[in-house]
C-alpha cells in the first residue's frame, strides 16, 4: 500500500507554488517550543523544496482552538524558530483567516526557493469539518500539494484531504515516505520473530490493533493498565486496578486465538502495586499474577520486565504501542524503561508507535537508539489496525 503514491521527487517543483501541510503541532511555553522533535522532522522536505527552487507555503494546525483565533497557538513562535533552523527566512503570514490580505500577498511576492508559514488552519472551524470552500482557499494558493503530515493523515481534513481535490497534484514528503515504509513493511513483511508490545490503558483502544496483530505476529507482549482486563478475564485477582468489565469476553477471546494462531501471547506475572494512584505512593512488588485487596497495578514486576526484555532479545522486529505502567511516576516507571532499554540493546528493527511510547523513549534517552520512532500516535494506531488513512489515500497514484 505504501508506495503507490507519487512523492515530491516525482513532480518537478521548480518555480511552483508548493503548498505544504506540516505537523507542527509542537508544545509552546512562555513563547517558546519545548520540544522541536516535529519541526527537525519536517526539515528534510522543505529543504528539498528549496533546493530545487518551489515556493514554499507551510501550514499546520496546532493545539485545539475550535475554530477560534487563540493567540496562544499562533504559530508564529514557528517561523522564528524554522527561519533559525533553516538559516533562511520563514515568513510568517499573519492572517486569522489563514488566507487573508497578508497571505496572498506574501505568496504573491515569492521568488523560487523562499518560504511562507500560515497561520494555524484550525484557527478556521470549516477546518477539521473537511468544507469545501476553506480547502478551495488553501488550494488558490498553490499549483502543487505535499502532504508530510503522518500525524494528522488518519484525519480528513480541508488542510490534509479537501486541499487535494482543488490542485494539479497532490505528493508526499519524506517524512510520510519513512513512516510508511517503516511501519509498512515492519507490520507486512517483517523479519522473524516478529513481536508487538501493546501497554497503555485501555483495551478498548487496541481492539482492533490486537486483533489485527495477531494474524501478524509470533509474540504479543500486554503490558499497561490494559492487562489488569486480560488477568481479570483468566481468573486472577487484580484488586483495585483499571479494569474494562465490559471487556473481559473480548479479551478471552484474544487469547484464545492466539492459542489457535499459534501466537505466543505474554501477561505480566508480577507486578508494582500501591494503595493509591499517587506519585509518592509506596510501591510493593507481587509475589504473582494476583493483586490484593486494596491495592492496584502500577507496573509490571521485575519478573515480567525480565521475560519480556528475553523475548526482545530473541527477536528480530519490534513495534511497541503504549507504555507498561504509570511512566509519569517514577515509582512506576521501572517496568517502561527495562522494555525501552532491552528494545535499544537489541539488533533488531525497532518501531515505536507514536504517542506515550515515544514520549516515554525519548524521555528516557534511548530515542536515538531505535530504528523509527512514528510521529504519529492516533495515526499509527490506525495504520496498525489497518485502516486506510484518508490524508494518504487523497494522494495522487503514480
Amino acid at each position: 500500500m505504501a508506495f503507490d503514491k507519487k512523492t515530491i521527487e516525482d513532480i518537478d517543483v521548480k518555480g511552483k507554488r508548493v503548498l505544504v501541510r506540516c505537523d507542527f503541532n509542537v508544545p509552546i511555553k512562555d513563547g517558546n517550543i519545548t520540544d522541536e522533535n516535529r519541526l527537525l522532522g519536517a526539515l528534510p522536505t522543505i529543504k528539498y523544496l528549496m533546493d530545487n527552487s518551489a515556493r514554499v507555503i507551510l501550514c499546520s494546525h496546532m493545539g485545539k482552538p475550535k475554530g477560534e483565533v487563540k493567540k496562544e497557538l499562533s504559530l508564529e513562535p514557528v517561523a522564528k524558530r524554522l527561519s533559525e533552523l533553516l538559516n533562511s527566512e520563514v515568513k510568517f503570514a499573519a492572517d486569522d483567516t489563514v488566507v487573508g490580505e497578508n497571505s496572498k500577498r506574501a505568496v504573491s511576492e515569492m521568488k523560487d526557493g523562499e518560504i511562507v508559514l500560515l497561520e494555524n488552519t484550525r484557527f478556521r472551524k470549516e477546518e477539521t469539518k473537511n468544507e469545501e470552500g476553506f480547502s478551495r482557499e488553501l488550494a488558490s494558493l498553490a499549483d502543487v500539494f505535499v502532504n508530510d503530515a503522518f500525524g494528522t493523515a488518519h484525519r480528513a481534513h480541508c488542510s490534509t484531504v479537501g486541499v487535494t481535490e482543488f490542485v494539479q497534484v497532490s505528493v508526499c514528503g519524506y517524512l510520510i515516505q519513512k513512516e510508511l515504509k517503516f511501519l509498512g513493511d515492519t507490520v507486512e513483511s517483517p523479519e522473524r520473530p516478529f513481536v508487538a508490545i501493546l501497554g497503555g490503558a485501555k483495551v478498548s483502544d487496541k481492539i482492533n490493533v490486537i486483533n489485527n496483530l495477531l494474524d501478524k505476529v509470533d509474540t504479543l507482549i500486554i503490558g499497561g493498565g490494559m492487562a489488569y482486563t486480560f488477568l481479570k478475564a483468566q481468573g486472577y485477582t487484580i484488586g483495585n486496578s483499571l479494569v474494562e468489565e465490559d471487556k473481559l469476553e473480548y479479551s478471552k477471546e484474544m487469547v484464545e486465538k492466539a492459542k489457535e494462531k499459534g501466537v505466543r501471547f505474554m501477561l505480566p506475572v508480577d507486578h508494582v502495586i500501591a494503595a493509591k494512584f499517587d506519585a509518592s505512593a509506596e510501591p510493593v512488588t507481587t509475589e504473582n499474577e494476583n493483586i490484593k485487596e486494596g491495592h492496584m497495578g502500577l507496573d509490571i514486576g521485575p519478573k515480567t520486565a525480565k521475560m519480556y526484555a528475553d523475548e526482545i532479545k530473541s527477536s528480530k522486529t519490534v513495534i511497541w504501542n503504549g507504555p507498561m505502567g504509570v511512566f509519569e511516576f517514577e515509582n512506576f516507571a521501572k517496568g517502561t524503561l527495562e522494555v525501552a532499554k532491552a528494545m535499544a540493546n537489541s539488533n533488531a528493527v525497532t518501531v515505536i508507535g507514536g504517542g506515550d511510547s515515544a514520549a516515554a523513549v525519548n524521555q528516557l534517552g534511548f530515542g536515538d537508539e531505535m530504528t523509527h520512532i512514528s510521529t504519529g500516535g492516533g495515526a499509527s494506531l490506525e495504520f496498525l489496525e489497518g485502516k486506510e488513512l484518508p490524508g494518504i489515500t487523497a494522494l495522487s497514484n503514480k
